[in-house]
């Protein structure tokens, strides 16, 4: 930790993944950090280890019945059909040895983070090892076991009570876990935008996705047209994003940074570029410091392009992060390093050139869509947030 940023990690936290030729694969966190560390951009920082959440915190959000499945599944043991019903087995989720430390370990980052930032001790931090947002209540999802940040916000609300958490979800998947677990809590903004769940996992986040009793309007989801770009993402983001957050007034928000919309990444069809990843983070850092005292906890999440996007997107989340300005250039050793591993040409430079990335037939179209969805999730949940 160093003034007013931390940077919470540890080698152990690269142990949750599902092997080399599963997408979610940590190999794209080694990449970041040691590019980070290349850049200079972590020079006055050290990492703070976090230690593994316990079953009780973990069941703050999880049924321990789950949590049960998870543990016995990371020793190897229990019935495969009954597994397969908390989605652990599936060709998503697939079992490995401690994956019940290991998630275990990675909820404890973000609940770190949170907890520094929520106490003063950091006005901003970053575990981009977290952002499993798809884990459900009692079932493994899209690549995630446990979902660490449910976890702490729930241990947030149980710490600190009447705190308000605004959760903002990038990620071109739908952050639906997060979602359903504080569906019906007014003291939980989540907002996401994601390709629409007509053409992508998990299928949902609709307009008409916006909370339940208590928790009426305060689901926001923005959902894309695939193909979209950054100038329609950029737009619809600050349409919403702003005008929900301060309607709410958080006490902290927590970004949830998936980078998987980026037009190299083999999961998605949305065509955004770097410039989107850089105008994300700070325009969370401008918000948080605008409404809640600088509080902001950045998370990891999707990216599956692990050589090209991922390390360059995370990097310029740690920019903001840590208030450092953003290299022009990739550093000749960590390309020299990489370079001959890297199964596609590395980029040399920080930011993509717009000229590799021309405008996708149907723009105006694409753009139209976007823009009637981003009015609609205003005029669903505004009123609601405002009671």
């Amino acid at each position: 930790m160093s003034g007013r940023a931390a940077i919470v990690h540890d080698r152990s936290l690269e142990e949750y993944g599902f092997g080399e030729d599963h997408p979610f694969n940590p190999l794209r966190i080694r990449l970041t950090l040691e590019l980070c560390d290349a850049l200079g951009l972590l020079d006055g920082y050290d990492f703070l280890a976090p230690e593994p959440v316990s079953e009780e915190e973990l069941t703050s959000v999880h049924t321990l019945t789950y949590v049960r499945m998870v543990q016995q599944a990371s020793r190897g043991a229990g019935d495969p059909e009954r597994l397969l019903d908390y989605g652990l087995g599936t060709p998503d989720n697939p079992l490995f040895a401690g994956m019940h430390e290991a998630c275990s370990r990675v909820v404890g980052g973000t609940v770190l983070a949170c907890r520094l930032v929520a106490a003063g001790e950091a006005e901003h931090a970053m575990c981009i090892s977290g952002g499993l947002h798809h884990a459900l209540r009692s079932k493994a999802s899209g690549f995630c076991i446990y979902n660490d940040a449910a976890v702490a916000i729930a241990l947030l609300k149980r710490e600190r009570p009447g705190i308000r958490v605004a959760y903002v979800d990038t990620d071109a998947h739908h952050g639906d876990g997060v979602q359903w677990m504080f569906y019906e809590d007014p003291e939980v903004l989540t907002v996401s935008m994601h390709e629409s769940g007509r053409y992508l996992f998990p299928g949902t986040g609709g307009v008409d996705e916006k909370g339940r009793g208590a928790g009426a309007g305060y689901s926001v989801n923005v959902p894309l047209e695939p193909f979209t770009g950054d100038d329609s993402w950029i737009e619809c983001f600050e349409a919403v994003v702003p005008e929900v957050l301060r309607a709410f007034g958080p006490d902290l928000i927590v970004s949830q940074n998936g980078c998987d919309g980026h037009a190299l990444d083999p999961l998605t069809h949305l065509c955004a570029t770097t410039r989107l990843y850089e105008h994300i983070p700070r325009r969370m850092h401008e918000l948080a410091h605008e409404l809640c005292g600088g509080r902001w906890v950045a998370l990891g999440g999707g990216g599956y392009d692990h050589w090209r996007v991922v390390p360059r997107a995370w990097s310029a989340l740690w920019a903001a992060v840590s208030h450092r300005p953003l290299p022009e250039r990739l550093p000749e050793g960590w390309l020299l390093e990489h370079a001959q591993h890297s199964p596609v040409e590395l980029p040399r430079l920080m930011r993509d050139d717009p000229a590799d990335y021309p405008p996708v037939p149907r723009i105006k179209e694409i753009e139209a869509a976007n823009r009637r969805a981003a009015e609609a999730a205003l005029k669903t949940v505004l009123h609601l947030i405002r009671r």
